[in-house]
C-alpha cells in the first residue's frame, strides 16, 4: 500500500511530538543507584499493567477502584445523615402503604396504578402488565426503584460525579432484576409461550447459541454480512484521491451536470467508520448531497494495530484533518470549502478551524458540527467513564495491545442504555424467540474500529479530563489556539436523546464562537438523529433558528420553548443553508489532480474502511 505523495502544506509545521512515558522512553543506564531505582519503578509498574489488563477482561473495562470509591463516599455521607435517613424511612413507609392499598384494588376492574413509567420506560406498556399479579410485580418494582433513585441522590456531601456513579450502578443492578426479564413474571411472554408451546424458548435457546459461537469466534452478528462496504453499504461512486498512514481522502464522483462552486469536506469520527454518512442509498447523506449538485469529500480513518500506538492527537489533526483540508483546496483551488464534522470529528474539524483561523488561514467557508461537543463540561452520562482512575485504568488495558479495542467502547456505549440495547434484546431475541432484522445501521454499528493508545489517552484527558480545548489550554505547534476565533457560520445539530453528545452541552457552542450560529435540534438518539434523510412515513421534527454574531446569548430551556418544531427530516433545512454558501453552479471539478501530486488511487470506499 503506497501513501499518495504529500501534498505542499499551507501551514507552518507542527511541534515537536513530546515522550510519552514510560511506553516509549528509553531504559535507564544501568550501574547507578538512580538507574536501579528507575528500573525496580518501572517492574513495578509493569505489574500494575499486567494486573490491571488482566482484571479488565471481567470487569468490561470498568475500574473498580472508582465504583468501589463512589459507593463508599455515599455510604459514608448517608451514615452520618440521620436526617436524610428520616426521610428515606418515611418515604419507604409511603411507598409500603401506597403498595398496599394498590394491593387490595389490583385485581379488580380499571385499578389506577399508584405508580406510572417513565415516559422513555416502554416495559411495561403492553395491556398484559395490568392484569393481576403481574401489576402488582411491576409496581412494586417501579417502586423499590423509585425509593432508590431517592437513596443515591441528594445525600449532601457527596460529590456530584460519585453520586452519579452510585445512581447509575444503582440503576443497572435494578434493571438486572426487572419483572420483564424472566418467564415467571413476565405476561406477555407467559402468553407467547403458552400459544407457542415453548417453541419461542427453543429458538431462542438456538439464537443465544448461534451469537455465543459468532462473538467466540470474532464473526460479525447475524445478518451484518449482508450490508459490506463497497456493495450494499458504501457504494456512493467516487475515488481514493488522497493517501497517508493515517487517513484515505475520497472525491465523490458528480452526479448532476453543474455543481456548487464550493465543495464539501465530511470529517467523521476516528472511533467510527465512515460510512454511517454512506450507508444504503436511502440512507446515504453523501448521496444526498451528491444529487443536490454538491462535490462532497470524505476522510476515511484508517482502523490503527498496534504498530500505531504511538500516534498522538497532533497526528490526527496534522495527518488527518488538516491533510484532508489541503488535498481538497488543491483539487478545488481557489475556492472556500465548507466542511462537517460528525461527533468527534467535530470536536477535530473545531480545533483544526480555530488553528486555521489563529494563522490567517481563510480556506474554510463554513463549518457543520453534527452532534459534536466542544466543551466537555457536561457530556451527559459518558462521564460516568470519565475520571482520573478510569483513565489510569484505560491507558493500563491499552498499553498491554498498543490500542483499545472498538468492542469495548461499544460496550461502554451499550451500558449506557443497558435497559433498552441489553435486557430488552436478550428478552425480544432469546426469550421470545424472534431475531431482530439487521439493518444498515446495526451493521455499521457492530463494525468496530480501534483507538491508538496515545491519541485515546491524550484526547480523553485534555478534552474529557481538563476540558482544554474550551478553557483555551489547548496547543497546536506549541501555541494555544481558541473557538473564539472562527469566523466562519456554524450549523451545529444535537439530537434530543443523545446520551454521548447531550443536546445542551451541544448548544454551547454559542458560548464559545464571536460567529453566526444555526443551531438544529432534532429528534432521535446520537445516530439515528443524524441519519434521517427525508421522506415518506419520517416519523422526525427540528427545531431551528439562527443567531447573528452579534445578537445576544439564548439560554437552551429558552430556546427551545420559543424555537416552533419543523416536521420532518432535519437534512432540507441544512441543504438550504449549506447551499446559501455554496457559491455559484458551474462545471463539475475533475477527479483528483495528477499535476498537483493527487493522483487518482483508486475506486472507492478505498482500502482503509475495509480494514479488519
Amino acid at each position: 500500500m503506497t501513501p499518495s505523495p504529500k501534498v505542499p502544506s499551507q501551514r507552518r509545521p507542527a511541534a515537536a511530538k513530546p515522550v510519552l512515558s514510560p511506553t516509549t522512553s528509553q531504559p535507564p543506564t544501568a550501574g547507578t543507584a538512580q538507574a536501579k531505582g528507575e528500573l525496580e519503578a518501572a517492574e513495578r509498574r509493569h505489574i500494575d499493567r499486567m494486573a490491571h489488563a488482566a482484571m479488565a477482561r471481567l470487569t468490561q473495562g470498568l475500574s473498580p477502584e472508582t465504583l468501589v470509591a463512589s459507593y463508599a463516599d455515599w455510604w459514608v455521607h448517608l451514615a452520618m445523615a440521620p436526617g436524610k435517613q428520616k426521610e428515606l424511612a418515611e418515604k419507604a413507609l409511603r411507598k409500603t402503604a401506597r403498595l398496599a392499598r394498590f394491593s387490595a384494588q389490583a385485581a379488580g376492574e380499571d385499578c389506577a396504578p399508584c405508580i406510572e413509567p417513565l415516559p422513555q420506560d416502554k416495559r411495561f406498556s403492553a395491556p398484559e402488565w395490568q392484569q393481576w399479579p403481574f401489576n402488582l410485580i411491576y409496581e412494586s418494582f417501579l417502586l423499590n426503584q423509585q425509593w432508590w433513585h431517592n437513596a443515591t441522590t441528594g445525600v449532601n456531601g457527596v460529590s456530584r460525579h460519585h453520586e452519579q456513579i452510585a445512581t447509575f450502578g444503582t440503576r443497572q443492578l435494578l434493571d438486572t432484576f426487572s419483572p420483564s426479564n424472566f418467564l415467571a413474571t413476565n405476561p406477555e411472554l407467559i402468553k407467547k409461550t403458552v400459544e407457542e408451546g415453548g417453541a419461542n424458548l427453543v429458538r431462542g435457546a438456538r439464537y443465544w447459541w448461534e451469537d455465543g459461537l459468532r462473538q467466540k469466534t470474532n464473526q460479525l452478528p447475524e445478518g451484518a454480512e449482508h450490508f459490506r462496504p463497497g456493495h450494499e453499504v458504501a457504494v456512493t461512486p467516487g475515488k481514493v484521491v488522497y493517501r497517508n498512514e493515517l487517513i484515505e481522502l475520497i472525491q465523490y464522483s458528480p452526479q448532476t451536470e453543474t455543481v456548487y462552486a464550493d465543495p464539501v469536506l465530511i470529517v467523521p469520527s476516528w472511533i467510527l467508520k465512515y460510512y454511517i454518512l454512506d450507508l444504503s442509498p436511502g440512507n446515504s447523506l453523501v448521496r444526498y448531497l451528491v444529487e443536490r449538485g454538491h462535490t462532497v469529500f470524505m476522510v476515511s480513518w484508517k482502523n490503527p494495530d498496534a504498530n500505531d500506538r504511538d500516534l498522538g492527537m497532533d497526528d490526527y489533526l496534522n495527518k488527518g484533518v488538516l491533510a484532508a483540508i489541503d488535498a481538497a483546496t488543491a483539487i478545488v483551488p481557489k475556492r472556500s470549502l465548507n466542511t462537517m464534522g460528525y461527533c468527534l470529528g467535530g470536536t477535530l474539524l473545531s480545533m483544526a478551524a480555530a488553528t486555521l483561523a489563529r494563522d490567517g488561514d481563510t480556506r474554510l467557508g463554513s463549518m457543520t458540527l453534527l452532534a459534536s461537543e466542544v466543551d466537555f463540561t457536561e457530556p451527559g452520562e459518558l462521564s460516568l467513564f470519565i475520571d482520573e482512575s478510569q483513565i489510569a485504568y484505560l491507558e493500563d488495558i491499552m498499553w498491554e495491545h498498543g490500542f483499545l479495542d472498538g468492542k469495548q467502547m461499544a460496550g461502554a456505549f451499550a451500558l449506557l442504555n443497558s435497559r433498552d440495547l441489553v435486557w430488552s434484546r436478550m428478552v425480544h431475541d432469546y426469550l421470545f424467540g424472534i431475531r431482530q432484522p439487521m439493518t444498515d445501521l446495526g451493521a455499521w454499528n457492530v463494525d468496530a474500529t480501534r483507538m491508538p493508545f496515545r491519541q485515546h489517552s491524550e484526547y480523553l484527558r485534555s478534552l474529557y479530563l481538563n476540558n482544554d480545548l474550551a478553557d483555551g489550554r489547548y496547543q497546536v505547534a506549541g501555541r494555544p489556539i481558541a473557538l473564539s476565533d472562527i469566523r466562519v457560520p456554524v450549523f451545529s445539530v444535537a439530537a434530543q436523546r443523545d446520551t454521548v453528545a447531550p443536546w445542551p452541552s451541544v448548544y454551547k457552542i454559542h458560548l464559545l464562537t464571536d460567529t453566526e450560529v444555526t443551531f438544529c435540534l432534532t429528534t432521535g438518539g446520537h445516530n439515528v438523529g443524524v441519519v434521517n434523510p427525508p421522506g415518506p412515513g419520517v416519523r422526525r421534527s427540528h427545531q431551528v433558528s439562527t443567531r447573528a454574531a452579534d445578537e445576544r446569548y439564548v439560554d437552551p430551556d429558552t430556546w427551545f420553548a420559543n424555537t416552533p418544531a419543523i416536521d420532518g427530516s432535519w437534512w432540507p433545512s441544512w441543504a438550504e443553508w449549506l447551499e446559501a454558501h455554496a457559491g455559484k453552479r458551474v462545471a463539475p471539478p475533475a477527479l483528483g489532480a495528477a499535476k498537483a501530486g493527487l493522483p487518482v488511487l483508486g475506486d472507492a470506499p478505498g482500502q482503509y474502511v475495509l480494514m479488519p
